[in-house]
Protein backbone atom coordinates (compact mmCIF):
# COMPACT_ATOMS: atom_id res chain seq x y z
CA UNK A 1 0.00 0.00 0.00
CA UNK A 2 3.02 2.24 1.07
CA UNK A 3 4.38 1.99 -2.32
CA UNK A 4 1.02 2.28 -4.25
CA UNK A 5 0.86 5.62 -2.56
CA UNK A 6 4.42 6.75 -2.99
CA UNK A 7 3.64 6.09 -6.83
CA UNK A 8 0.41 8.07 -6.86
CA UNK A 9 2.38 11.22 -5.53
CA UNK A 10 4.38 11.07 -8.13
CA UNK A 11 1.97 10.74 -10.68
CA UNK A 12 0.38 13.94 -9.23
CA UNK A 13 3.10 15.86 -8.61
CA UNK A 14 4.29 15.58 -11.98
CA UNK A 15 0.61 16.11 -13.47
CA UNK A 16 0.18 19.47 -11.28
CA UNK A 17 3.79 20.34 -12.99
CA UNK A 18 3.22 19.51 -16.23
CA UNK A 19 0.13 21.56 -15.80
CA UNK A 20 1.65 24.77 -14.36
CA UNK A 21 4.82 23.73 -17.24
CA UNK A 22 2.12 24.52 -19.80
CA UNK A 23 0.77 27.56 -18.60
CA UNK A 24 4.36 28.74 -18.75
CA UNK A 25 4.65 27.92 -22.22
CA UNK A 26 1.78 29.82 -22.69
CA UNK A 27 3.11 32.79 -21.51
CA UNK A 28 3.28 35.63 -23.70
CA UNK A 29 0.54 36.11 -26.37
CA UNK A 30 0.70 33.93 -28.95
CA UNK A 31 1.37 35.61 -32.17
CA UNK A 32 -1.07 33.79 -34.49
CA UNK A 33 -0.73 33.86 -38.41
CA UNK A 34 -4.45 32.87 -39.86
CA UNK A 35 -5.98 31.68 -36.54
CA UNK A 36 -2.45 29.38 -36.22
CA UNK A 37 -0.03 29.05 -33.37
CA UNK A 38 3.18 30.29 -33.72
CA UNK A 39 5.54 27.83 -32.08
CA UNK A 40 8.90 29.25 -32.37
CA UNK A 41 7.39 32.22 -31.04
CA UNK A 42 5.87 30.22 -28.21
CA UNK A 43 9.32 28.58 -27.39
CA UNK A 44 11.43 31.26 -27.48
CA UNK A 45 8.65 33.37 -25.11
CA UNK A 46 9.30 30.96 -22.65
CA UNK A 47 13.15 30.03 -22.76
CA UNK A 48 14.47 33.63 -23.74
CA UNK A 49 15.58 36.30 -20.54
CA UNK A 50 12.65 39.23 -19.70
CA UNK A 51 12.39 42.19 -17.81
CA UNK A 52 9.50 40.76 -15.80
CA UNK A 53 9.25 37.15 -14.21
CA UNK A 54 5.83 35.70 -15.52
CA UNK A 55 4.75 32.59 -13.71
CA UNK A 56 1.85 31.65 -15.78
CA UNK A 57 -1.41 32.57 -18.04
CA UNK A 58 -4.61 31.75 -17.81
CA UNK A 59 -6.21 33.46 -20.42
CA UNK A 60 -6.28 37.13 -20.80
CA UNK A 61 -4.69 36.66 -16.97
CA UNK A 62 -1.37 37.04 -16.14
CA UNK A 63 0.41 35.96 -13.34
CA UNK A 64 3.81 38.47 -13.27
CA UNK A 65 6.06 39.57 -11.13
CA UNK A 66 7.34 43.16 -11.94
CA UNK A 67 11.23 43.68 -11.86
CA UNK A 68 13.13 46.79 -11.56
CA UNK A 69 14.45 48.81 -15.21
CA UNK A 70 17.34 50.64 -14.98
CA UNK A 71 18.34 52.80 -17.75
CA UNK A 72 21.16 55.06 -18.19
CA UNK A 73 20.75 57.34 -21.15
CA UNK A 74 24.02 59.43 -21.86
CA UNK A 75 21.38 63.02 -22.34
CA UNK A 76 19.12 61.87 -19.64
CA UNK A 77 21.33 60.28 -17.04
CA UNK A 78 19.92 57.48 -15.36
CA UNK A 79 16.13 56.40 -14.37
CA UNK A 80 14.81 53.38 -12.88
CA UNK A 81 11.20 52.51 -12.84
CA UNK A 82 9.72 48.73 -12.68
CA UNK A 83 8.81 47.06 -15.86
CA UNK A 84 4.79 46.70 -15.25
CA UNK A 85 5.05 50.27 -16.53
CA UNK A 86 5.48 48.38 -19.74
CA UNK A 87 2.29 46.49 -19.41
CA UNK A 88 3.47 43.48 -21.02
CA UNK A 89 5.03 45.38 -23.82
CA UNK A 90 2.00 47.32 -25.00
CA UNK A 91 2.94 51.05 -23.65
CA UNK A 92 5.78 52.45 -23.36
CA UNK A 93 6.50 55.09 -20.31
CA UNK A 94 9.13 58.05 -19.08
CA UNK A 95 10.31 57.88 -23.05
CA UNK A 96 10.81 54.03 -23.20
CA UNK A 97 8.94 51.22 -24.46
CA UNK A 98 9.85 46.66 -25.34
CA UNK A 99 10.51 46.35 -28.55
CA UNK A 100 9.79 42.69 -30.69
CA UNK A 101 12.11 41.05 -29.17
CA UNK A 102 11.67 42.49 -25.72
CA UNK A 103 14.38 44.64 -25.07
CA UNK A 104 14.28 48.36 -23.74
CA UNK A 105 14.73 51.58 -26.36
CA UNK A 106 14.34 54.59 -26.25
CA UNK A 107 11.39 56.23 -27.98
CA UNK A 108 13.88 59.17 -29.58
CA UNK A 109 16.02 56.03 -30.74
CA UNK A 110 19.02 57.59 -28.49
CA UNK A 111 21.53 55.55 -27.43
CA UNK A 112 21.04 53.49 -23.75
CA UNK A 113 22.66 51.03 -21.66
CA UNK A 114 20.18 48.69 -20.04
CA UNK A 115 21.32 47.72 -16.79
CA UNK A 116 18.38 46.26 -15.61
CA UNK A 117 17.54 43.74 -12.92
CA UNK A 118 16.10 40.64 -15.60
CA UNK A 119 14.37 37.53 -14.59
CA UNK A 120 18.15 35.89 -15.29
CA UNK A 121 19.84 38.13 -12.71
CA UNK A 122 17.63 37.73 -10.35
CA UNK A 123 17.41 34.01 -11.19
CA UNK A 124 21.18 33.88 -10.85
CA UNK A 125 21.13 36.07 -7.09
CA UNK A 126 18.72 33.34 -6.33
CA UNK A 127 21.21 30.76 -7.19
CA UNK A 128 24.48 32.25 -4.83
CA UNK A 129 21.88 32.84 -1.75
CA UNK A 130 20.85 29.06 -2.21
CA UNK A 131 24.56 28.32 -2.36
CA UNK A 132 25.14 30.64 0.54
CA UNK A 133 22.24 29.34 2.78
CA UNK A 134 23.55 25.59 1.82
CA UNK A 135 26.99 25.94 2.84
CA UNK A 136 26.69 28.01 5.88
CA UNK A 137 23.68 25.40 7.45
CA UNK A 138 26.45 23.02 6.56
CA UNK A 139 29.53 24.98 7.86
CA UNK A 140 27.58 25.48 11.37
CA UNK A 141 27.02 21.83 11.60
CA UNK A 142 30.95 21.02 11.09
CA UNK A 143 31.55 24.29 13.59
CA UNK A 144 29.06 22.55 16.28
CA UNK A 145 29.75 18.75 15.59
CA UNK A 146 33.30 19.05 15.17
CA UNK A 147 34.83 16.61 11.78
CA UNK A 148 34.69 13.31 13.74
CA UNK A 149 30.93 13.23 14.66
CA UNK A 150 28.73 11.02 11.40
CA UNK A 151 27.39 14.11 9.37
CA UNK A 152 23.70 13.96 9.01
CA UNK A 153 21.00 15.04 7.07
CA UNK A 154 21.90 17.89 4.58
CA UNK A 155 25.70 17.63 5.60
CA UNK A 156 25.77 14.13 4.47
CA UNK A 157 24.59 15.13 0.85
CA UNK A 158 26.93 17.83 0.53
CA UNK A 159 29.60 16.12 2.09
CA UNK A 160 28.55 13.19 -0.13
CA UNK A 161 29.49 15.69 -3.60
CA UNK A 162 32.00 17.61 -2.10
CA UNK A 163 34.12 14.01 -1.49
CA UNK A 164 33.03 12.72 -5.12
CA UNK A 165 34.53 16.42 -6.32
CA UNK A 166 37.50 16.27 -4.60
CA UNK A 167 38.19 11.99 -5.54
CA UNK A 168 36.73 11.98 -9.12
CA UNK A 169 37.89 15.52 -10.22
CA UNK A 170 40.56 17.36 -8.57
CA UNK A 171 42.91 15.19 -7.46
CA UNK A 172 43.13 13.08 -10.90
CA UNK A 173 43.49 16.54 -12.76
CA UNK A 174 45.47 18.37 -10.35
CA UNK A 175 47.54 15.97 -8.20
CA UNK A 176 48.89 17.90 -5.27
CA UNK A 177 47.40 21.17 -6.02
CA UNK A 178 44.04 19.61 -5.68
CA UNK A 179 43.50 21.67 -2.38
CA UNK A 180 44.05 24.80 -3.69
CA UNK A 181 41.71 24.70 -6.50
CA UNK A 182 38.94 23.22 -4.44
CA UNK A 183 36.97 26.41 -3.56
CA UNK A 184 36.90 27.26 -7.45
CA UNK A 185 35.61 23.77 -8.73
CA UNK A 186 33.08 23.09 -5.91
CA UNK A 187 31.78 26.44 -6.39
CA UNK A 188 31.56 25.98 -10.39
CA UNK A 189 29.38 22.82 -9.83
CA UNK A 190 27.13 23.68 -7.31
CA UNK A 191 26.38 27.01 -8.84
CA UNK A 192 25.73 25.26 -12.14
CA UNK A 193 23.86 21.94 -10.82
CA UNK A 194 21.67 24.84 -8.30
CA UNK A 195 20.95 26.98 -11.60
CA UNK A 196 20.39 23.97 -13.61
CA UNK A 197 17.80 22.61 -11.41
CA UNK A 198 16.04 26.40 -10.76
CA UNK A 199 15.59 26.27 -14.42
CA UNK A 200 13.39 23.03 -14.65
CA UNK A 201 10.97 24.32 -11.72
CA UNK A 202 7.85 25.70 -13.68
CA UNK A 203 7.97 29.37 -13.63
CA UNK A 204 11.90 29.38 -13.51
CA UNK A 205 14.19 31.43 -15.51
CA UNK A 206 16.66 29.13 -17.93
CA UNK A 207 19.89 30.76 -16.71
CA UNK A 208 22.27 28.30 -17.84
CA UNK A 209 20.99 28.51 -21.19
CA UNK A 210 21.62 31.87 -21.69
CA UNK A 211 24.35 31.81 -23.90
CA UNK A 212 25.85 35.21 -21.81
CA UNK A 213 25.88 33.11 -18.80
CA UNK A 214 28.25 30.21 -19.57
CA UNK A 215 30.16 32.57 -21.18
CA UNK A 216 31.17 34.36 -17.67
CA UNK A 217 31.47 30.92 -16.30
CA UNK A 218 34.35 30.15 -19.24
CA UNK A 219 35.79 33.53 -18.77
CA UNK A 220 35.96 32.94 -15.30
CA UNK A 221 37.89 29.31 -15.79
CA UNK A 222 39.94 30.97 -18.34
CA UNK A 223 41.12 34.25 -16.46
CA UNK A 224 42.12 31.08 -13.71
CA UNK A 225 43.89 29.07 -15.89
CA UNK A 226 46.01 31.87 -17.53
CA UNK A 227 46.87 33.47 -14.13
CA UNK A 228 48.17 29.85 -12.46
CA UNK A 229 49.51 28.40 -15.10
CA UNK A 230 53.27 27.45 -15.23
CA UNK A 231 56.55 28.81 -17.68
CA UNK A 232 56.97 24.76 -18.51
CA UNK A 233 53.57 25.35 -20.24
CA UNK A 234 54.29 28.44 -22.11
CA UNK A 235 57.41 27.06 -23.25
CA UNK A 236 56.12 24.22 -24.59
CA UNK A 237 53.52 25.97 -26.13
CA UNK A 238 55.84 29.08 -27.71
CA UNK A 239 58.35 26.60 -28.40
CA UNK A 240 57.49 23.20 -28.38
CA UNK A 241 60.67 20.90 -27.72
CA UNK A 242 62.08 18.19 -30.00
CA UNK A 243 60.30 20.35 -33.00
CA UNK A 244 62.11 21.23 -36.35
CA UNK A 245 61.78 25.07 -36.88
CA UNK A 246 59.70 24.37 -40.11
CA UNK A 247 57.00 22.80 -38.01
CA UNK A 248 56.86 24.83 -35.14
CA UNK A 249 55.30 27.79 -37.25
CA UNK A 250 52.51 25.43 -38.27
CA UNK A 251 52.11 23.90 -34.69
CA UNK A 252 52.27 26.71 -32.37
CA UNK A 253 49.33 28.81 -33.86
CA UNK A 254 47.46 25.03 -33.78
CA UNK A 255 48.33 25.31 -30.09
CA UNK A 256 47.11 29.03 -29.98
CA UNK A 257 43.86 28.12 -31.39
CA UNK A 258 43.46 25.32 -29.09
CA UNK A 259 43.98 27.68 -25.70
CA UNK A 260 41.46 30.05 -27.30
CA UNK A 261 38.87 27.10 -28.03
CA UNK A 262 39.11 25.62 -24.66
CA UNK A 263 36.27 28.21 -22.95
CA UNK A 264 34.90 28.61 -25.88
CA UNK A 265 33.84 24.81 -25.73
CA UNK A 266 33.14 25.30 -22.23
CA UNK A 267 30.81 27.96 -22.45
CA UNK A 268 28.97 26.20 -25.55
CA UNK A 269 28.70 22.90 -24.40
CA UNK A 270 26.70 24.26 -21.42
CA UNK A 271 24.62 26.51 -22.84
CA UNK A 272 23.54 24.20 -25.94
CA UNK A 273 22.83 21.24 -23.77
CA UNK A 274 20.36 23.43 -21.47
CA UNK A 275 18.88 24.96 -24.24
CA UNK A 276 17.97 21.85 -26.14
CA UNK A 277 16.60 20.17 -23.32
CA UNK A 278 14.11 22.90 -22.26
CA UNK A 279 13.29 23.40 -26.20
CA UNK A 280 12.69 19.42 -26.40
CA UNK A 281 10.39 19.54 -23.30
CA UNK A 282 8.51 22.80 -24.37
CA UNK A 283 7.74 21.05 -27.72
CA UNK A 284 6.29 17.98 -26.20
CA UNK A 285 3.69 20.35 -24.13
CA UNK A 286 2.89 22.25 -27.39
CA UNK A 287 1.96 19.15 -29.24
CA UNK A 288 -1.18 19.26 -27.24
CA UNK A 289 -2.15 22.59 -28.73
CA UNK A 290 -0.61 21.94 -31.67
CA UNK A 291 -3.02 18.86 -32.32
CA UNK A 292 -5.67 20.50 -30.26
CA UNK A 293 -6.10 23.65 -33.12
CA UNK A 294 -6.63 20.23 -35.59
CA UNK A 295 -9.61 19.12 -33.16
CA UNK A 296 -9.97 19.68 -29.47
CA UNK A 297 -10.85 16.00 -29.21
CA UNK A 298 -7.66 14.59 -31.03
CA UNK A 299 -5.61 17.13 -28.39
CA UNK A 300 -7.22 15.94 -25.32
CA UNK A 301 -6.49 12.24 -26.40
CA UNK A 302 -2.96 13.03 -27.59
CA UNK A 303 -2.60 15.00 -24.49
CA UNK A 304 -2.29 11.72 -22.36
CA UNK A 305 0.69 10.94 -25.14
CA UNK A 306 2.48 14.70 -24.55
CA UNK A 307 2.49 14.73 -20.75
CA UNK A 308 3.99 11.22 -20.94
CA UNK A 309 6.80 12.32 -23.06
CA UNK A 310 7.30 15.47 -21.35
CA UNK A 311 7.68 13.72 -17.82
CA UNK A 312 9.95 11.17 -19.20
CA UNK A 313 11.80 14.58 -20.16
CA UNK A 314 11.91 16.23 -17.18
CA UNK A 315 13.25 13.00 -15.51
CA UNK A 316 15.95 12.64 -18.35
CA UNK A 317 16.72 16.56 -17.51
CA UNK A 318 17.45 15.80 -13.78
CA UNK A 319 20.22 13.79 -14.28
CA UNK A 320 21.42 16.14 -17.07
CA UNK A 321 21.14 19.35 -14.83
CA UNK A 322 23.80 17.23 -12.39
CA UNK A 323 25.95 15.80 -15.19
CA UNK A 324 26.63 18.96 -16.93
CA UNK A 325 27.55 20.82 -13.90
CA UNK A 326 30.00 17.92 -13.07
CA UNK A 327 31.57 17.76 -16.72
CA UNK A 328 31.69 21.92 -16.71
CA UNK A 329 33.81 21.13 -13.48
CA UNK A 330 35.80 18.21 -14.82
CA UNK A 331 36.48 19.88 -17.56
CA UNK A 332 37.85 23.25 -15.84
CA UNK A 333 39.85 21.02 -13.61
CA UNK A 334 41.49 19.23 -16.97
CA UNK A 335 42.47 22.42 -18.25
CA UNK A 336 44.04 23.81 -15.11
CA UNK A 337 46.13 20.67 -15.24
CA UNK A 338 47.56 21.19 -18.19
CA UNK A 339 48.41 24.62 -17.26
CA UNK A 340 50.06 23.78 -14.19
CA UNK A 341 52.60 20.79 -14.08
CA UNK A 342 50.41 17.67 -14.82
CA UNK A 343 50.91 15.60 -11.31
CA UNK A 344 48.26 12.90 -12.01
CA UNK A 345 50.99 10.83 -13.85
CA UNK A 346 53.61 11.22 -10.90
CA UNK A 347 50.94 10.73 -7.96
CA UNK A 348 51.65 7.85 -7.48
CA UNK A 349 55.18 7.93 -7.74
CA UNK A 350 55.99 10.48 -5.40
CA UNK A 351 53.79 8.71 -2.60
CA UNK A 352 50.39 11.15 -3.07
CA UNK A 353 47.77 9.45 -1.25
CA UNK A 354 44.09 9.52 -3.43
CA UNK A 355 42.14 8.12 -0.35
CA UNK A 356 42.61 11.13 1.99
CA UNK A 357 40.37 11.21 5.21
CA UNK A 358 37.66 12.36 5.84
CA UNK A 359 38.89 14.96 8.26
CA UNK A 360 40.13 16.98 5.54
CA UNK A 361 36.82 18.29 4.34
CA UNK A 362 37.01 20.26 7.62
CA UNK A 363 40.58 22.33 6.91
Amino acid sequence: MASKSVKLLWALSFSVILTLFSFQVRAAEPAHEEGKLDISHEIFSHIQDSHDWHIFSFGENHVTIPLPVIIYSPSSGLTAFMSSKFEHGHAAYNGYQLNTEGKVEALDGSKIYDISMTKNVVAMLLAVILILLVFLNVSKKYKKNGPDKAPSGLQNAIEACVVFIRDEVAIPNLGKDYRRFMPLILTIFFFIWIANMLGLIPGGANLTGNIAVTCCLAVIAFIVMLFTSKKHFWGHLFNPPGMPTAVKFILVPIEIISLIIKPIALMIRLFANMLAGHIVIACFVLLIFIFANLNQYIGMGFSVVSVGLSVFSMLIELLVTAIQAYIFANLTAIFIGQMIEDHSHHAGEEGFDHTDTERELSL
